[in-house]
């Protein structure tokens, strides 16, 4: 059993990874908290039994008691993951560092070269790595079965209730509070790529603009806030009771609206909190849909879309390959490969677990305990490596921004 430290008792970092050490206390066990949140910071040390000289308000308290654990799981918000990794490398920690690593590309590039100084893991949430939809992909095209990869079609289909909570309404919806929408959301995307491909990535170009959240697109009778009377709310999909008081609504974002997630509690937090406020009105500046074209070393050519209109969250992917093609829908897990010799089609059903991004959440941390078990021998990513896809969804936004393509050895030679 390995030991671990929370920086940072959100959504993720205490719904999803610290609740992996109260589901399985043989594996990992939670031995201090950091949140400034009284709240979150009471729930957690309630879930994993801490005393109050274990609970601290922010990371420079825990921090200046020494190492405590054997890890340290920092789930701080975009713009605060920085200075936290760097102490606890300096305590001689493994990090277990949330997504994504930085919004500034230096901060990155510095974060990677901590890493490789204090000789430590920083394992970046990039869960798709670890989802076995992406595992099978992947083992399908190293062992060459659809022959040379030549072009890839990738699409995040971000869903239009998720788009109206996290990046209209929520946390993540104003890039200068945060981080452009293709670094926070598509960062997984940019990463699942450059593990697929298996080569680096040598040029970027993107397009893409907030279009439909914007205060001229309020239907006529709009209020500031969905349960305020608002006129228009039985004719808006984005009304913030449908999305949260319906019985087959999301429950884990319900409990960002109100902790307890109930019914009362929720409707309350939306008379008059964040969530509830009509998604024309709100102060987000993030895209709502983005197209990015990559070409990576040897002629392969990629194109991603990430879009906010759609009606359920998946990944679809297609790879065009010299001898046959791969077709993937992450929302049912099925994976479709045809042959052109033989026409053959043989269609692979992924079985998946009952964690968030099809099972992807649990293998993280199961990979996680392994790398620390192991002192680093055992890891799936790398510091080095999040740090290129990283740089890859900078160089989308530059592009977007810019209306010019982005070569990547030039890009990262600005902050070098």
């Amino acid at each position: 059993m390995i030991t671990a430290v929370l920086v940072g008792a959100g959504q993720r970092g205490a719904q999803v990874y610290a609740d992996y050490a109260r589901l399985h206390p043989d594996e990992i066990k939670i031995v201090a908290v950091a949140e400034p949140d009284e709240r979150r910071r009471q729930w957690a040390a309630e879930q994993h039994g801490l005393s109050e000289h274990a609970v601290f308000t922010d990371w420079n308290e825990l921090f200046a008691k020494g190492k405590l654990a054997d890890s340290c799981m920092i789930c701080t918000q975009d713009r605060f993951h920085v200075e936290p990794v760097k102490k606890a490398f300096e305590l001689g920690y493994h990090i277990l560092c949330e997504k994504p690593m930085s919004p500034d590309p230096g901060e990155c590039l510095e974060m990677g070269r901590y890493a490789g100084k204090y000789k430590k893991t920083l394992t970046i949430c990039h869960v798709l790595r670890y989802s076995p939809f992406f595992t099978k992909i992947k083992e399908l095209l190293d062992g060459g079965v659809i022959g040379e990869p030549m072009s890839i079609q990738h699409m995040e289909c971000v869903g239009f209730w998720h788009q109206a909570h996290s990046f209209v309404r929520g946390n993540w919806r104003n890039a200068d509070e945060s981080s452009p929408m293709i670094l926070q959301k598509s960062c997984h995307d940019m990463d699942i790529l450059c593990w697929l491909v298996g080569r680096p990535c040598q040029a970027v170009s993107s397009f893409g603009s907030l279009s439909h959240f914007k205060a001229q697109n309020a239907p006529e009778g709009a209020a500031g806030f969905c349960m305020s009377g608002c006129k228009a709310e039985r004719s808006c999909p984005y009304s913030a009771s449908k999305i949260y008081l319906r019985d087959e609504g999301p429950e884990s974002f319900r409990k960002v609206v109100a902790q307890s997630g109930t019914r009362e509690d929720v409707r309350e937090a939306l008379a008059a909190g964040p969530y509830g406020r009509c998604v024309y009105q709100c102060d987000n500046n993030v895209v709502d849909h983005q197209v990015v074209n990559l070409l990576f070393e040897g002629g392969l050519t990629v194109s991603f879309t990430m879009c906010a209109f759609t009606p359920e969250i998946t990944r679809l992917i297609t790879i065009m390959g010299t001898r046959g093609q791969i077709t993937g829908n992450m929302l049912n897990n099925q994976i479709e490969v045809r042959d052109f010799l033989t026409g053959d089609k043989t269609i692979h059903q992924i079985r998946t677990g009952s964690s968030g991004h099809g099972g992807s959440d649990e293998r993280l941390m199961q990979g996680f305990i392994r790398t620390v078990e192991t002192d680093g021998a055992y890891s799936l990513s790398s510091a080095e490596a999040s740090v290129e896809s990283h740089l890859m969804a900078f160089a989308a936004e530059e592009s977007r921004l810019t209306g010019k393509t982005v070569y990547l050895d030039e890009y990262r030679a600005r902050f070098a």
